[in-house]
């Protein structure tokens, strides 16, 4: 048994963006919360507005992203598999002109399908729908995305 203790998840995603998505660590995304089956994420207006004076589309699509692969994160074994995006589709509700949170939620019996199937062929494919809220608590964005949790070499 080792003594040393694994950081919290959300200090791993936030570890790993750096490095492995440059560009979402340059607007300033954030884990903020992860945990088995849940991750939140947030961004901050300054420095991702446009032309119109409020953020980037692009933004509020990587805020929303970043939650499959945080949630694969602390939901499963990632010494056997890794998150990818195959389909994102995202609905522009509000303007945002302040910092935003992303959410999203993967149910308990999910987690067990989509772990079960990987094991068993080597990857499955699963359903991610997150809310962006700006700092009122307005809705200003969703997103539905289509991950597959795949076996390392597969």
């Amino acid at each position: 048994m080792s003594d040393v203790e694994t950081p919290p998840f959300k200090d791993i995603v936030n570890g790993a963006l750096e490095f492995t998505i440059p560009i979402a660590h340059k607007m300033g995304v954030q884990a903020v919360e992860v945990r088995r089956g849940f991750a939140a994420t947030s961004v901050p207006v300054e420095g991702n507005g446009n032309h119109f004076g409020v953020m980037y589309a692009g933004v509020l699509f990587t805020v929303a992203e970043i939650l499959g692969g945080a949630i694969a994160v602390a939901t499963f074994d990632n010494s056997a598999f890794y998150p990818l995006v195959k389909d994102l589709h995202v609905f522009f509700r509000k303007p945002a002109k302040t910092d935003v949170r992303a959410e999203a939620t993967l149910s308990e019996e999910e987690i067990t399908r989509v772990g079960a199937e990987a094991a068993a062929n080597g990857k499955s494919d699963f359903t991610l729908r997150s809310v962006v809220t700006d700092a009122d608590g307005v809705v200003v964005a969703e997103t539905e995305g289509l991950y597959q949790l795949r076996a390392h070499g597969k």
